[in-house]
């Protein structure tokens, strides 16, 4: 969105599909949902985050200055920051992570992937079978979907 008018038009409009009581106000819960229709990506921790400064329900001008807030407009899926993040576990700088690290990192560090949704993942993104991944393709791959 180029012209600031008509982006500012735009969140307004947005703001107001989700002022379900038609009173200036939007509920705290919708707040994720509301970020993700204007463009942004926030984690569920940032949403939980940013939920804590707001009261029961919010207005336009508050709202504003969340959706202004820095780094509120990243790019959702900065390859070159998930890979160094897999670096850390490549203590010999090969490129590859063993799949049961991998699994470990999805289960239980940031936004927590299910056990089946990091199965579901490997299937449909690389071939795992000498259970050590190229942690560079796997990234690429799942930017890529």
């Amino acid at each position: 969105m180029d012209n600031p008018a008509q982006a500012s038009t735009n969140y307004r409009e947005a703001f107001q599909l989700f002022d379900k009581r038609g009173n200036g106000r939007v509920e705290r819960g919708s707040l994720g949902d509301l970020l993700r229709a204007c463009g942004q990506n926030p984690t569920l921790a940032e949403i939980a985050d940013l939920e804590h400064g707001v009261s029961t329900d919010f207005d336009f001008e508050t709202f504003s200055k969340i959706l202004n807030r820095p780094g509120g407009f990243r790019e959702p899926f900065d390859i070159e920051e998930y890979i160094r993040g897999f670096q850390v576990f490549d203590k010999d700088r090969s490129g590859f992570v063993g799949k049961g690290q991998i699994k470990y990192i999805l289960t239980n560090l940031g936004e927590k992937m299910s056990e089946e949704e990091v199965e579901e993942l490997f299937k449909s993104t690389i071939d795992t079978n000498n259970n050590e991944i190229d942690y560079r393709e796997f990234v690429k791959t799942i930017a890529e979907n």
